[in-house]
């Protein structure tokens, strides 16, 4: 039996059905459900590339909001050169970018190489694509993307970005080249570093675990003792 759609449903189906240029001429003209369709549709891409670059989540909550506000308000300069992401991407990169130069007086992306040092900072909460209901496998899960986010949160920041973008949100290098407004040889450098810095950063945190692999002690310890001692004694008796 088919279950007719109420009205306020069906016009949420045909929203979600919309071409990007057809939402942007909706929210043009103010339409709420266009407006909070484009949120949807980018909200993941923006705030981890404003993550990216901050490695605050809140703030980078703030730049993500600040950036929405700022394009929906000028979305009239937006001319469909290049793709709605791409536009929205630059955006938070230049809210972004704007706040570590007040804070740190540097220059834009190009002059951040190698600037900023390796040092601690909150996590990147990157939302869980399955879900696990086993607790083992959910903590382990959880383990896992810990020690990759506190990897990601080390790099620099440029390298960062690129990582984020091509490794973590799966833009091709040409996408990401456009994103972040740099030629695709140097995308392809950055991504080459990050993923060498990643890999020497998770190297080092797993080197202290190896000595905890297999692990044969306490209870499973006792219990073998206790079955050799009984296959002894049968044998003394034999």
């Amino acid at each position: 039996m088919v279950i007719p759609l109420v009205a306020a449903e069906r016009q949420n189906l045909e929203t979600l059905m919309l071409a990007e240029n057809q939402l942007v001429e909706l929210a043009r003209e103010g339409n709420e459900r266009a407006i909070r369709m484009i949120i949807q549709r980018y909200n993941r891409r923006l705030f981890r590339t404003a993550r990216a670059i901050i490695r605050d989540d809140a703030e980078a909550e703030d730049i993500v909001q600040a950036a929405y506000v700022q394009a929906f308000t000028h979305l009239a300069l937006f001319r469909g050169k290049a793709r709605l992401s791409t536009w929205l991407t630059r955006i938070v990169l230049n809210e972004a970018l704007g706040r570590i130069r007040r804070q740190r007086k540097t220059t834009g992306l190009e002059d951040l190489d190698m600037q900023l040092k390796n040092h601690g900072g909150q996590v990147l909460q990157f939302p869980m694509s399955l879900a696990v209901s086993d607790p083992e496998m959910e903590l382990s899960r959880s383990e896992v993307r810990t020690l990759l986010e506190h990897a990601v949160d080390g790099l620099p920041v440029d390298f960062r970005a690129v990582f984020v973008l091509r490794d973590v949100e799966g833009m091709s290098t040409e996408e990401t080249s456009a994103h972040l407004d740099i030629r695709i040889e140097t995308v392809k450098t950055r991504l080459h570093r990050a993923r060498k810095l990643m890999r020497v950063a998770i190297e080092k945190q797993l080197a202290g675990a190896f000595s905890a692999l297999f692990p044969f002690d306490g209870s499973r310890c006792s219990s073998m003792a206790d079955r050799v001692i009984v296959a002894l004694q049968s044998r003394t008796k034999a």
